[in-house]
């Protein structure tokens, strides 16, 4: 569940940093969140999955039949955005 959390939180804050920032050319912003999403995967792929979206973890689950361990990637990823996002807010401030 953490895992899931703290990749999350890694993507969206990359996300809104380069998203809000006049600074970051588009190009940047492009390879900052790239390669975060690569990390994360790199990193959190072999001990969770790196869902980071629950979207991408629901069909598979669903048509899978297993169900047990979907709550985790429909819990996680939004409580990591949302831990971003005041981390953000509160750094910008």
């Amino acid at each position: 569940f953490l895992w899931e959390v703290v990749l999350t939180f890694f993507l969206m804050f990359v996300i809104m940093a380069v998203a809000t920032d006049t600074r970051a050319v588009g190009e940047a912003a492009a390879i900052a969140v790239g390669g975060t999403v690569g990390l994360d995967a790199l990193f959190g792929g072999p001990v969770t999955g790196a869902s980071m979206n629950p979207a991408r973890s629901l069909a598979p689950a669903i048509v899978s039949g297993e169900l047990h361990a979907l709550w985790l990637y429909l819990v996680a990823p939004p409580l990591g955005a949302a831990l971003a996002a005041l981390t953000y807010r509160f750094l910008r401030a």
